[in-house]
């Protein structure tokens, strides 16, 4: 079972999923770094390079690839935070993993983005927007939700695997 993590920039999924695989034994997958790895530049740079609609095009990719190769094997992905948005994300990720979303404020998120939007090209003035659009993409495709505006992340790691289990 592949357990995927969506949320907002800020709602933990790279931190949280560490935590859940290292307590299941399992690999770690982070969406982002596997796009940085395969294109073998930063985020920041296939932003101004290809803009977003080609960031979501390689991002695409390796979220079906990643799910096929995983989605019979246990492992955790941690998504980034517009995987949502790429056509058919929602749908993939509802039939082929388990999908959880950490839910958080926006005033939650921007405290946790505090001096961290460096290497986040979406990490601007329209956050408010962007988490309202997206918000009920990330409902659509969880299979649970879990508030992390007022839990730690082994908390909320400790969350997910009960709701696993």
């Amino acid at each position: 079972m592949l357990l995927a993590l969506t949320g907002f920039m800020g709602s933990g999924k790279t931190t949280v999923g560490a935590i859940v695989a290292d307590a299941l034994g399992c690999p770690f997958l982070d969406l982002d770094a596997l796009i940085v790895k395969k294109a073998g530049r930063s985020i920041p740079e296939i932003f101004a390079a290809e803009g977003e609609r080609g960031f979501r095009r390689l991002e695409k990719k390796l979220l079906e690839e990643t799910v096929a190769k995983y989605a019979e094997n246990t492992a955790v992905l941690a998504l980034g935070g517009g995987s949502v948005t790429i056509p058919g994300a929602v749908k993939l990720l509802q039939e082929r993993t388990l999908c959880i979303y950490l839910k958080a404020p926006l005033e939650v998120l921007e405290q946790r983005l505090e001096g961290q939007r460096e290497g986040r090209p979406l990490a601007d003035d329209k956050l408010p927007g962007r988490l309202e659009q997206r918000e009920p993409l990330y409902e659509a495709a969880a299979h649970i939700v879990i508030d992390t505006s007022e839990l730690t992340p082994e908390e909320i790691a400790d969350e997910i695997i009960i709701s696993c289990l």
